[in-house]
């Protein structure tokens, strides 16, 4: 059985029953017609394969995700364009879905979960847009002109996880409302949970739970949480939730059950945002009632965790210690943070002088100075390969800049983070455990210093005891950057899970494999350790000539000298973990 990974676009016609039935010669006609003419040249165009036609609908595979998109625009676009013509085309709308995900090969046709996710996205698309998943989404940052809403996580028929999804609004409407209202800080009401349990007396512990969780949401000082006094008025009144923010001037609410059965109990909960009436996020927990209290604190802080981070991320604030003496820095970098991760051209430029800016505004304020911190830090990974650390200019800037942010202020965790961070990046293990050990101490709950912190277990050689860290940074950051792949597939690979390294390797390289050397290059070693020895060899020489193109080292080197670099800049403090690692490449052929 034959498998790969694939973008899949499926497409289907919106009402085609009720087309058939009201001129059926029409209709069969006019989609033989946009087969012929609008969607076979269009797949062909942006280097795909039409895998299936159905009589509504179609199937396609694409080798890149940017490709699978612009080709679905395109082919809305012409729809619309058409539809100026009722004689041509009569009432033919278009569903789309995208996902990018494992597939199995049958002959032409292509099977399995990759397909499926596709197609459940298709049915759940508003009429002539696009709906894509959260793994096809991680591949277009930067890459194409097209603004996609985040439209949650979906529970999809027969599939067993939930899949985040994207809309792209091609139509104007609309899948699900993600915007927060403005407020001058997010104030959030905590009403009491409801008691499910056949024993009414327990309705002590539903009331427990609820202010546990208004005490533990309090301790953010980003965070306005409405009194206890004020949330449990509102109890047995049958209100909705817009109705409830009007009330408490909240613009998110909490609410949910708790069931008690014997020595077990289930709490359920869901955070809603109420200008709207959003659902932005729920889960279930079900816990033993060994010991009451602590299970009370434990199901309390997860909550807290989930919330507060989903509330913190939909109004785009950052954890501070200390305001900035001018809120103009603070806004200043604001505007850079949503440029930092964005490596489109010229942004990261804008980004540099907004931060910049900042910190000209309030020379004081730290958070300027680790956004420098990151941009050198970026622009020394792409374009410094091969240079020494001690010569690379923007290496040395970068760690200036996180070294300036902690004199300034080394209680925000943040600041502890990006200097622990950088230290890393210059092998110094254990300045790096320090600072990083002490901003997760300092927050726990940020999701963004769990993940660095995880890839720095690995880096120690305690893989386990960071893939236990970055599964709690995915929890609280589900809607986490692609980059966190980047961390969490080195630390499978250190685990010796390869296969599941080598999936996120795939992931991370689908589109553009030569833009990043450093994972094909742990790709090639994770399949090498598998035994998939020729595709390690492809993925080997794609490392190779990547960097051969963009090296900025002695003009004199070679692949040895390729390979001493990536071993260099992967950052693995123990001999077993470097063997690890250069086992994977010499079988995939390189001079390792």
């Amino acid at each position: 059985m034959q498998r790969r990974l694939a973008a899949i676009l499926v497409a289907d016609v919106v009402g085609y029953s009720g087309l058939v039935e009201a001129d059926e010669g029409k209709t069969l006609s006019t989609l033989m017609n946009l087969q012929t003419s609008v969607f076979r040249p269009l797949i062909e165009k942006h280097s795909g394969r039409l895998v299936k036609l159905m009589g509504d609908g179609l199937i396609a595979e694409f080798t890149s995700v940017v490709e699978a998109v612009s080709c679905a625009i395109a082919m809305q676009t012409a729809l619309s364009s058409e539809r100026n013509y009722p004689a041509a085309v009569s009432g033919i709308v278009l569903r789309m879905g995208i996902n990018l995900g494992d597939v199995v090969v049958e002959g032409d046709d292509l099977l399995g979960d990759g397909v499926n996710v596709a197609a459940r996205l298709e049915q759940l698309c508003p009429p002539g847009d696009v709906l894509i998943s959260g793994s096809a989404h991680e591949q277009l940052a930067g890459k194409i002109d097209a603004r996609f809403e985040y439209a949650g996580e979906q529970n999809l028929k027969n599939i067993a996880r939930p899949i985040r999804a994207y809309h792209l609004p091609l139509t104007g409407s609309s899948f699900v409302a993600t915007k927060a209202p403005k407020l001058a800080g997010p104030a959030i009401a905590i009403l009491p949970f409801e008691n499910m349990s056949a024993d009414p007396e327990q309705s002590y512990f539903s009331d427990g739970i609820t202010e546990d969780i208004i005490t533990e949401l309090a301790r953010f000082s980003e965070l306005m949480v409405i009194a206890r006094t004020s949330s449990f008025a509102l109890r047995g009144r049958m209100l909705d939730s817009r109705e409830i923010g009007r009330i408490l001037n909240a613009g998110y609410v909490v609410e949910g059950s708790v069931r008690r059965a014997g020595n077990r109990v289930r709490i359920s909960v869901q955070l809603i945002e109420t200008t709207g009436g959003t659902h932005l996020w729920a889960d279930r927990y079900d816990r033993s009632l060994e010991d009451i209290f602590s299970t009370q604190e434990e199901i309390a802080q997860n909550i807290v965790a989930m919330v507060a981070q989903r509330v913190i991320d939909n109004n785009e604030l950052t954890s501070r210690r200390r305001r900035p003496e001018d809120v103009r820095a603070y806004d200043l970098f604001l505007q850079g943070n949503r440029l930092s991760d964005d490596f489109a051209a010229g942004a990261q430029e804008r980004a540099e002088a907004l931060f910049e800016q900042a910190a000209k505004t309030d020379p004081t304020f730290a958070r300027a100075h680790t956004g420098l911190a990151y941009i050198y830090l970026n622009r020394a990974s792409d374009g410094g390969i091969g240079i020494p650390r001690q010569q690379d200019e923007n290496r040395i800037k970068a760690l200036r800049s996180a070294e300036r942010a902690f004199a300034l202020d080394p209680s925000d965790p943040r600041v502890q983070c990006t200097l622990g961070y950088i230290c890393m990046t210059w092998r110094d293990f254990k300045r790096a455990e320090h600072h990083l050990g002490l901003a997760k101490s300092m927050n726990p709950n940020d999701a963004t210093i769990l993940i660095l912190w995880a890839w720095m277990q690995g880096a120690l050689g305690r893989p386990e005891q960071g893939l236990a860290g970055a599964e709690v940074a995915y929890r609280l950051n589900p809607l986490h950057p692609a980059w966190y792949n980047y961390y969490k597939s080195r630390l499978l690979f250190q685990a010796g899970r390869y296969g599941e390294a080598a999936i996120l390797l795939e992931q991370r390289t689908f589109d553009t494999p030569e833009r990043e050397p450093r994972d094909m290059a742990w790709r090639a070693a994770a399949y090498a350790h598998l035994g998939r020895i020729e595709e390690a060899e492809k993925c080997g020489k794609v490392f190779l000539d990547a960097v051969s193109r963009r090296w900025q080292g002695a003009s004199s080197a070679g692949p040895p000298d390729y390979v001493a670099w990536l071993i260099d800049v992967s950052y693995l403090r123990e001999d077993r973990d470097v063997e690890r690692l250069r086992d994977g490449l010499r079988l995939a052929g390189l001079p390792a």
